[in-house]
């Protein structure tokens, strides 16, 4: 989403209807798609009169814009006049905070994320970025697995926020499965009462009711560790309507007969630890619903790098080398392999102090179940690791 999409999309609410609104927006897009060689930037992230004022200068000199304007009955021109009116009254009541991606409003703020906020906070490439929203956008349903540590919680809601345009966890939903999650948690199901039993409906069903009334804004729904739980006993009759084929799709519930569909503008995204040895292989039947997405540890990534640079911790920077040796014979181990190497989330936020607390309570035993069948290994990597706190 642009900078100022989720603004101006806003401010023609107090005027428009909700089906009126999307091709003023969409119009704005063409024109910047249309004339980006000629103009410096997209007309939605245009936030200074004076920049748009040149922006439309450049647009009457042009012949060809006349033209698309005139075949389109006007659409372009009232688009842009639109803007103008957003931009007039954003600098009438100062909307854009000064030094802050905070946006206001009227009284609701809005806080501003986008895609470079993304990348600076999380330790992926801008070409898997990419990859990860082309596969939401199209697939509707993706699953990020990977080893204990390598940000899938951390990246999932901000990959979230990131398509948003904005951090706004009202349009989020998060939760996690277990062995003892089941459709009555989901979907709907009877529960205790005061009189007896009645029938309550779950997580999944709000939520779906809430994406349907808002059919032009997009929700995520989040599921951590979604391996963990029993998923055509979770999802029921369901499982079918998460599809992207049959999303819209109307099916009867199983247990008051409702007629019910999962909408268009509900993303799913899923985690899945690689390295528990102790679940079984997902559903196959729901494998195919989603694409998978393997994440793995980012310390050679530009973003772990400038943090690491930015500690100037020799101690840090000797530990993080050998722990890139461990995951290199982590992969190449027959009985392991990449997911379950070590994740550079262990290793974020953490001072010197912390640091051998990582290595003694987290990453040691860790090691330990990892190479129960040879303790010779062990000790050998347990030495490796305290040994850097004692050079």
């Amino acid at each position: 989403m642009f900078v100022n999409e989720r603004a101006f999309r806003e401010f023609l609410k107090k005027s428009l209807k909700d089906s009126t609104i999307r091709p003023y927006i969409s119009n704005l897009k063409k024109i910047s798609n249309l004339y980006k060689d000629e103009l410096n930037k997209p007309i939605l992230d245009v936030t200074s009169l004076v920049e748009f004022e040149q922006i439309r200068q450049t647009l009457d000199s042009n012949k060809n814009f006349s033209k698309n304007n005139s075949d389109r009955n006007g659409a372009f021109a009232t688009a842009l006049n639109a803007y103008l009116k957003f931009l007039n009254y954003a600098d009438r009541v100062d909307l854009f905070a000064e030094d802050s991606e905070d946006l206001f409003v009227g009284d609701k703020k809005v806080n501003l994320y986008t895609k470079e906020n993304f990348l600076e906070e999380v330790f992926i490439s801008e070409e898997k970025y990419n990859l990860l929203v082309n596969l939401l956008e199209h697939k509707k349903n993706i699953i990020l697995q990977g080893a204990p540590g390598v940000g899938k919680t951390f990246a999932a809601k901000r990959l979230a926020y990131s398509i948003l345009g904005e951090k706004n966890d009202d349009k989020i939903e998060f939760v996690q499965f277990h062995q003892n999650y089941s459709y009555e948690d989901f979907i709907m199901g009877w529960r205790p009462a005061a009189n007896g039993f009645e029938l309550r409906t779950g997580i999944f069903y709000e939520f779906c009711k809430k994406a349907e009334e808002n059919p032009n804004e997009k929700f995520f729904f989040i599921i951590d560790e979604i391996n963990r739980g029993n998923l055509s006993k979770i999802f029921g009759e369901l499982l079918m309507l998460i599809e992207r084929g049959h999303r819209g799709e109307k099916i009867r519930l199983a247990y008051n007969g409702e007629e019910f569909s999962v909408p268009e503008n509900i993303f799913i995204i899923g985690m899945m630890n690689t390295a528990d040895r102790s679940l079984a292989i997902i559903d196959y039947a729901l494998r195919r619903r989603f694409s998978f997405v393997e994440m793995l540890p980012a310390f050679d990534s530009d973003g772990f790098k400038k943090y690491q640079s930015a500690l100037h911790n020799e101690t840090f920077d000797k530990l993080i080398e050998q722990i890139k040796k461990l995951n290199a014979e982590i992969s190449d181990d027959n009985s392991l392999g990449r997911g379950f190497c070590i994740g550079h989330s262990y290793f974020c936020d953490c001072d010197e102090k912390n640091l051998r607390s990582i290595v003694d309570y987290e990453i040691l035993p860790m090691l330990e179940e990892y190479f129960f069948d040879d303790g010779e290994k062990f000790q050998s990597w347990e030495n490796i690791l305290r040994g850097v706190f004692n050079d």
